[in-house]
């Protein structure tokens, strides 16, 4: 046998199998933890943690802020601070990591926690390994502040490789950030779009007189809609222009770097943190206003952290907007008591939201502050797809459902409430497809999105189950929400997809379906639409909505 296959067998091998048993281990004590925690009937224990992390400042002052380092965010931050941590290191690992904690016999929390963050944790009853938690968050610092100096390289480079390039007048447009493949314009002269940049060409192109339209797709085309043109643009910020801009920008980032060391050596880590953020921050600074988007538009999905860098495009007159693509962001009531706010929503501090309706109007100023600007404009557009499906029978009535995860993923998001679970969703699925076979109506099922195995097995094998079934049909999930809801005789949404308001807005029957009746009928989450509780209540709305139109 070849050397290079000994090596393989006895060595390489070996060693992946090392790491699969390590990986299995703590997957296990992962679920034993979340087992644990549900037999006392403390399943909120990690909510209550990452509330706590939310919402406690971390006692920073202003004076504690450089402004050569933090630009426009230097009155901000704290807030700033708190809104990276909970991103960068308060995220799934670190409810692993509490779950491993609680998991394991003496077992301790292991993890880069700053002091301000590890003292929390005690307060709510978890075991701390101090000194290795410590530890952990110095390296984690420093790599931080060295990717930071990459950061600030790769701009000045960026900016080197640009010189030469004839400046142009890049006023008047806007810049979409976050955004995927399925989040563009799909030209079709039979079909409408439904994605974001076609919502905002129809609400805002015409009044806001923009011409150009940028977005963070790569390796996308450039398009032209209606003379506007909707093009890819890597990075929410152009390139540094100009020899003198250049230098300038090496000269911060040399001083910013030492302001970050020093500090970093005396204990004040967050400078060191925030320097990756804070080169796209200096980089803001150092363009003419010409070169900055009109507005920025961020979506939901990337609710708790406001990038350093908007501080300063705002100073210099861009708009700062985020909008809200879905409208399932809170929690379940189940109780008379109030929902709390979910995880991370008491640190956003954006300047403008765009929201659905009144009762998301009433979440957002609940959470970051009664006067806070938040404008009313419907239901969003978010991704579409050109997917055919003409295949679709008459008499249908469709139904969206949210997909279960694997247990070893699902234990991981410390949720508080067991709803999203197997045993939920299929139910959800064979009470709709009974009540409406006997009704001789036909079920449509659309999926969010195809997440493959990460779905549970037990919900799999329903829908294989359903597949072979008639008067079932599987719906593409890159098939628009509206195209398939305009085909439908009514909706019915699992609690509390955004679905049942698209509905609503098309002028359909629309309902929420909850197989367990555990859901309130009162909660503000349903947004004003009917929560049916159980078969029977299903059974008469089907008499009542659909009965008459067969």
């Amino acid at each position: 046998m070849p050397a290079k296959f000994v090596l393989i067998k006895y060595i390489i091998l070996p060693f992946s199998v090392i790491i699969k048993r390590i990986q299995r281990g703590r997957l296990r004590r992962i679920m034993r933890g979340y087992r644990l925690l549900k037999q006392s009937g403390h399943l909120d224990r990690v909510a209550a943690v990452k509330q706590a992390l939310t919402e406690h400042p971390l006692g920073f002052t202003k004076e504690h802020f450089s402004p050569v380092v933090m630009g426009c965010g230097a009155s901000s931050g704290e807030i700033i601070v708190r809104q990276y941590l909970l991103v960068r290191v308060g995220g799934l690992d670190l409810n692993r990591a509490l779950l491993i904690a609680l998991g394991t016999k003496g077992g301790r929390v292991v993890f880069p926690l700053p002091k301000e963050w590890r003292e929390i944790l005690t307060q709510h009853g978890f075991k701390v390994a101090n000194f290795w938690s410590a530890l952990l968050w110095q390296f984690y610092v420093c790599a931080l502040l060295l990717y930071g100096v990459a950061a600030i390289g790769k701009i000045a480079f960026a900016g080197i490789a640009s010189a030469k390039k004839e400046k142009g007048n890049k006023k008047h447009y806007t810049y979409f950030v976050g955004l995927s493949a399925g989040n563009l314009p799909k030209q079709n002269d039979d079909r409408q779009s439904y994605d974001i940049v076609s919502w905002y060409m129809q609400r805002h192109v015409k009044k806001s007189q923009v011409k150009v339209i940028k977005h963070s797709v790569n390796n996308s085309s450039p398009i032209v809609i209606d003379n506007v043109s909707v093009i890819p643009e890597p990075s929410p910020l152009p390139e540094l222009r100009g020899w003198g801009a250049i230098f300038k920008y090496v000269f911060w980032g040399l001083k910013a770097f030492v302001i970050a060391l020093l500090d970093y050596s005396r204990g004040r880590w967050w400078h060191a943190l925030l320097l990756n953020q804070a080169a796209l921050s200096g980089q803001a600074r150092l363009l003419p206003v010409d070169y900055l988007a009109k507005e920025y538009w961020f979506h939901n999905s990337g609710w708790i952290y406001r990038p350093l860098w908007t501080y300063d495009v705002e100073q210099a007159g861009s708009e700062i907007i985020f909008y809200f693509y879905s409208t399932n962001c809170k929690g379940f009531k189940i109780s008379p008591a109030e929902v709390p706010i979910p995880y991370g929503w008491k640190a956003a501090n954006w300047s403008r939201y765009l929201v659905w309706d009144q009762w998301q109007a009433d979440f957002v100023r609940k959470s970051v502050g009664q006067y806070t600007r938040v404008d009313k404009v419907g239901p969003i557009w978010f991704s579409s797809s050109m997917q055919d499906f003409e295949d679709i029978p008459e008499n249908i009535v469709s139904v969206f459902d949210v997909q279960p995860m694997r247990s070893s993923f699902y234990c991981s998001l410390g949720l508080d409430i067991e709803y999203y679970i197997p045993s939920v969703a299929n139910r959800f699925l064979e009470d709709i497809y009974m009540l409406l076979s006997n009704s001789h109506l036909k079920m449509a099922l659309k999926r969010k999105r195809d997440v493959g195995k990460i779905s549970h097995p037990h919900y799999r094998n329903i829908i294989k189950k359903l597949e072979t079934l008639p008067n079932f049909v599987e719906v593409d999930p890159d098939v628009a929400a509206q195209e398939l809801i305009k085909k439908s005789k009514a909706i019915i949404s699992m609690p509390y997809t955004s679905t049942a308001l698209i509905g609503r807005e098309l002028g359909k029957p629309s309902v929420y379906y909850d197989p367990t009746g555990m859901l309130r009928k009162d909660d503000p989450a349903t947004h004003g639409i009917p929560i049916l509780s159980g078969k029977s209540e299903l059974y008469k709305w089907l008499l009542v909505n659909l009965m008459p139109l067969q």
